[in-house]
C-alpha cells in the first residue's frame, strides 16, 4: 500500500499594495513576530470574528425564554409522524 504524505502547511498567496505590505512588516517587527506569524495570526483572528458573527445566534432574554419554552412543550405527533411510526414498526421492528 503506497504511503501518502500530507503537507500540514497550506499556502495562501496574496497580492497587496507596497504601502500596505510595509505597514504589515513594521507592525510584525514591533510585535516581535515574523511576517508570516503576524499575518496568520491577524487573518485567523479576523476569520474567527466573521464566522462567529455569522454562525452564532444571539437571543434576547425574551426570545431565549420563548425558545426554551417551545423546546419543553410536548407537541402532539401529527398524522405524518404517526404513519411513519406505524411503517417503522411494520418494516423494521420484528
Amino acid at each position: 500500500m503506497p504511503t501518502t504524505i500530507i503537507d500540514k502547511d497550506a499556502r495562501l498567496n496574496i497580492r497587496l499594495r507596497p504601502d500596505i505590505k510595509e505597514r504589515i512588516e513594521r507592525a510584525a517587527n514591533l510585535s516581535g513576530k515574523s511576517l508570516t506569524d503576524f499575518a496568520v495570526n491577524a487573518l485567523s483572528e479576523t476569520a474567527d470574528g466573521v464566522l462567529e458573527h455569522h454562525e452564532a445566534a444571539t437571543l434576547s432574554d425574551r426570545d431565549r425564554e420563548i425558545f426554551l419554552r417551545v423546546l419543553d412543550e410536548r407537541a402532539k405527533p401529527n398524522e405524518m409522524l404517526l404513519r411513519s411510526r406505524k411503517a417503522h414498526k411494520r418494516l423494521i421492528t420484528k
